[in-house]
């Protein structure tokens, strides 16, 4: 059944301020996944179907709905699904855990369990399978953003940065800030045209060889319960993968996101040049782990190299 949050809802910037990669990164992580040779037949014709003229039967247009209804009251529900609260020691020391992070499943771990059943439901509404490809769609790039699988400063949102001489925060620096100054530099402020780039280095270019490891954990029926690391809660069995994709992730926090001075400006500075390749890996990833998932859903296996 759909994930249902207890009413109080963490006051936490975590809850209230957590997007994850902004409008263009999202949208590129669903173009990648929808890549011609990445979905396997039945998947591509069940998200063509499923997304309809409303999203142009694609996972791009769709990649932002989770984050566009999450400030509705019939959706608050939502706000800590997109996220896990890694309670480690970024950046001396870094680490997911579900028991630890997520013991009653209302994170992102949860949430891509729930909606790995949910969309493969047949007894479920067209409406309610919709939903359920569409939080997929946009969790499985959430969880490949450093910062949404990290709980200091809530998640970086209580971190003073600044970003072309703007003030913000680091959540929102790697949220959007180096994003928007990427997209008109290298691909014509295009996420089509950046997404093409990034599905040609898998194929093809320098992500060709680690591709086959990002979706080394492809199983949708794994559970994290064989390590002893969580159990059952609110109906929705945990499952290896997403833990797997977490801690991939929050590596990261101990080696680049954290690794500025105070007063540097992140998005014109070696931040910058150290950090773009790791968002544009990310980015790759979470779109080819969408098409593989849902691959493993509808077609039996990824069908991926």
């Amino acid at each position: 059944m759909k994930i249902i949050l207890s009413l109080f809802l963490t006051a936490s910037l975590g809850a209230s301020s957590a997007y994850g990669w902004g409008a263009d990164g999202h949208e590129t992580v669903g173009f990648v996944a929808m890549s011609a040779s990445f979905l396997a037949p039945k998947a591509l014709s069940f998200v063509r179907s499923s997304l309809g003229c409303t999203y142009d039967e694609s996972l791009g247009p769709a990649a932002t709905w989770a984050d566009e209804v999450r400030p509705e009251p019939a959706y608050a529900w939502s706000a800590n699904l997109h996220f896990v609260d890694a309670l480690d020691n970024a950046p001396t020391s870094c680490s997911v855990s579900q028991s630890r992070d997520c013991p009653d499943n209302q994170c992102i771990l949860g949430a891509i369990a729930n909606y790995t059943t949910r969309v493969a439901d047949t007894h479920l509404s067209a409406v309610q399978r919709q939903e359920a490809l569409k939080f997929l769609d946009h969790f499985i790039g959430d969880i490949a953003q450093p910062l949404h699988v990290e709980n200091i400063a809530a998640g970086g949102n209580g971190i003073d940065a600044k970003c072309n001489g703007s003030s913000t925060n680091l959540h929102s620096v790697w949220d959007s800030g180096m994003i928007n100054r990427l997209l008109p530099s290298k691909y014509n402020n295009s996420v089509t045209t950046w997404a093409a780039a990034l599905v040609t280095r898998i194929k093809s270019g320098s992500y060709k060889c680690e591709a086959s490891n990002w979706i080394a954990c492809s199983s949708t029926t794994e559970t994290v319960s064989k390590n002893h690391d969580s159990h059952v809660n609110h109906g929705i069995i945990p499952l290896e993968c997403p833990l797997v994709w977490a801690k991939d992730s929050n590596m990261f926090g101990c080696s680049v996101v954290f690794n500025f001075t105070s007063g540097q400006d992140l998005c014109t500075s070696s931040y910058y040049d150290e950090a773009i390749p790791v968002i544009e890996m990310q980015i790759a990833k979470a779109g080819y782990r969408l098409a593989a998932w849902l691959n493993s859903i509808f077609d039996g296996a990824t069908h991926l190299p």
